[in-house]
C-alpha cells in the first residue's frame, strides 16, 4: 500500500469542459476542511466531485454528476493503484457540450490518472505518530534514529519536543536509545 508525498495538481479540457484534479494527502479524515478550501478557491466551478480512501475508509460524491459518472471513477482509480491517505478532488467547469454518462466515467478517470503520473509515492508501514521531548543535547541522536521518518512538528522551549511518524523498527530504536525518552512520550498508533 502507498499514498503520496505532498498534494499535487493537473488540468485536462474534454469538449470544453475543464477538469482540475487535486490530489491531497491525509493525515486525518477531515475531509470537509480540504472540500471546502477547493470550493472556495474555485467558487464558479459547476461540480466537485471526490472519492477519498483513509485507512479502510472509503467514500466518494457525484457532486450532481448523474450517479456512477464521477466519484466512483475516481475512487475506482485510487483502489487499481492501491493508494490509501488520500483524497482525490475532481473540479469541473462545464463547456457547455454534454458528455453522456461513458464520457463523463472517462473524464473523470483521466483526470485522476494523469494526476497519478505526476505523484511521488511513499510506501506505507505500520508505525505511530508519537510525541517525543527530550533535552536539547539529545538531539543529534534523535535525528539520526529518525532517519527518513516524517517530523511533522518540532517546537523548541525548555525541552525539544517532536511530533513525528515513524515505523515499528524506529520506534524500537528509540526504546533501545533511552526508555526515559518514551517515558515522556505520548504514543499513539496511526496505521
Amino acid at each position: 500500500m502507498k499514498t503520496i508525498h505532498e498534494a499535487i495538481s493537473s488540468e485536462i479540457v474534454i469538449k470544453n469542459s475543464k477538469f482540475i484534479c487535486f490530489l491531497i494527502p491525509l493525515l486525518s479524515n477531515d475531509i470537509d476542511s480540504y472540500l471546502d478550501h477547493i470550493k472556495n478557491n474555485h467558487p464558479k466551478a459547476t461540480h466537485y466531485c471526490y472519492a477519498y480512501i483513509y485507512d479502510n475508509i472509503k467514500r466518494s460524491s457525484d457532486d450532481g454528476e448523474p450517479g456512477g459518472t464521477a466519484g466512483m471513477p475516481i475512487l475506482n482509480v485510487l483502489e487499481k493503484e492501491q493508494i490509501n491517505h488520500v483524497l482525490a478532488v475532481v473540479v469541473r467547469y462545464f463547456g457547455g457540450i454534454k458528455l453522456g454518462a461513458g464520457g463523463l466515467v472517462r473524464a473523470y478517470t483521466k483526470s485522476v490518472t494523469e494526476t497519478l503520473k505526476q505523484a511521488n509515492y511513499i510506501e506505507l508501514t505500520p508505525g505511530y505518530k508519537i510525541q517525543l521531548v527530550f533535552p536539547y543535547e539529545d538531539e543529534k541522536d534523535i535525528l539520526y534514529i529518525l532517519n527518513n521518518s516524517w517530523i511533522e512538528t518540532k517546537e523548541y522551549l525548555d525541552n525539544i519536543t517532536y511530533v513525528c511518524y515513524v515505523d515499528i523498527v524506529i520506534f524500537d530504536k528509540l526504546n533501545k536509545y533511552s526508555p526515559t525518552i518514551l517515558d515522556k512520550c505520548n504514543i499513539k498508533k496511526v496505521l
